[in-house]
């Protein structure tokens, strides 16, 4: 028996899927697009574009190209904390995909503690960053 479209897009695991697929294709498209040159179509930080500043996330698609090239050190120095916070979104991420499968719908809650622990770190790296130059 064949489910209807609409039954196969409101399945649990349809979001979490579309995700990695969207990740997969956008990682083989970086693969081969160096982002420390210039002249690809990869896209800019808002935030930076409109205040010159660094955000917590800026360097973070250097840092995926050069962990994928086997580039740690330079993954390193392209985003500390994002690398740092890399396998929990990867954990995350793949548990999603894991209760999609099982036809369960799950989305993490975190704690008010944990919401301000994240937005105080953010902030945090932000200051620093951008106070090191």
């Amino acid at each position: 028996m064949r489910l209807p479209r609409a039954d196969v897009l409101r399945h649990p695991a349809a979001a979490p899927l579309a995700v990695l697929v969207a990740g997969a294709a956008g990682a083989g498209y970086l693969y081969g697009t160096d982002p420390h040159e210039s002249g690809h179509l990869l896209p800019a930080c808002p935030f930076r574009f409109f205040t010159g500043l660094l955000c917590p996330a800026c360097g973070g698609t250097r840092m995926v190209y050069d962990l994928m090239h086997g580039q740690f050190t330079a993954a390193w120095l392209d985003n500390r904390v994002l690398l740092l916070a890399s396998p929990l979104a990867l954990a995350l991420l793949a548990r999603w995909i894991v209760e999609g499968l099982r036809g369960r719908r799950w989305r993490p809650r975190l704690s008010s503690r944990v919401q301000v622990l994240v937005l105080a770190v953010a902030v945090t790296w932000t200051v620093v960053r951008n106070i090191r130059g």
